[in-house]
């Protein structure tokens, strides 16, 4: 019975969601349809698929839509590698060494609460329009709930695990590397998958300035182009790789839950 009741939970939230983006669309096509607004301004449903269907096939901007796709995944996995490979073992010593923490923080913490977007500017005198600028964009987006994340697994890790890692003779690197990381791997992922959020979302930021390419570019030349429907295609794209991802951490994470039955 419980299994059924399950399955029926499940079906309900999906014809939930369905009727939700239906309820959307069948809005959005109203409102396109009554001539309120004007069409290049809010095309209505198909003609976005359509414009969707075109750019897979036809270069906008130099590239095809999917170009653009791939453009920007490679500069969003460039700085959200960065920033895992600095914030997770950053933030697993910081929990670690006390003096560590009284040196980073405040740093971390005048630097944590400014937005990502205002480093374009820097990014691009810095870098210009190469990948160095949007690379540091997303660095600046991802890196903080990384950090954060780490250092809250390492810092509540049971004491009791550390101490029989030093009786047994472990140093402060081998308490960490083999007490605080497995210990603290289901806050590391959580955290990765809010840093994979804000850098996917720095990441489009950074390229509707600091880029040649990439879908953030192409918007940008929809815009003045004066053509709702391709600027509408590049949200759609953004959304669906954005929800891919998450969807990829979301399965690594509850593997790592089941793993350790929780």
């Amino acid at each position: 019975m419980a299994v059924s009741r399950t399955k029926a939970s499940r079906a309900q939230l999906f014809a939930l969601s369905a009727a939700g983006f239906a309820s959307l669309f069948a809005l959005w096509s109203a409102v396109a349809a009554s001539g309120w607004v004007a069409p290049q301004f809010l095309p209505p449903p198909w003609a976005v698929a359509e414009r969707f269907a075109f750019l897979l096939s036809h270069p906008f901007a130099g590239y095809t839509i999917e170009q653009h796709l791939v453009s920007s995944i490679g500069r969003f996995l460039m700085g959200f590698g960065l920033a895992a490979a600095i914030g997770v073992p950053l933030g697993l010593a910081m929990g670690w060494f006390r003096w560590l923490d009284e040196v980073v923080s405040p740093l971390f913490e005048a630097v944590r609460f400014v937005a990502p977007i205002a480093w374009v500017p820097f990014a691009a005198l810095w870098f210009g329009t190469g990948i160095g600028g949007p690379t540091l964009v997303i660095f600046m987006g991802a890196f903080p709930p990384a950090l954060v994340n780490s250092y809250r697994g390492a810092r509540f890790v049971e004491p009791r695990l550390i101490e029989a890692a030093q009786t047994l003779g472990a140093g402060s690197w081998r308490v960490i590397a083999q007490v605080l990381l497995p210990a603290s791997v289901p806050s590391i992922v959580a955290g990765l998958r809010i840093s994979a959020g804000l850098g996917w979302q720095s990441l489009v930021g950074a390229e509707l300035i600091v880029a040649s390419s990439g879908i953030g570019y192409l918007m940008v030349k929809g815009q003045s182009n004066m053509s709702s429907a391709i600027v509408m295609s590049g949200m759609i794209a953004i959304g669906i790789v954005g929800f891919a991802i998450d969807i990829a951490l979301r399965r690594v994470e509850a593997a790592i839950h089941a793993r350790r039955g929780l």
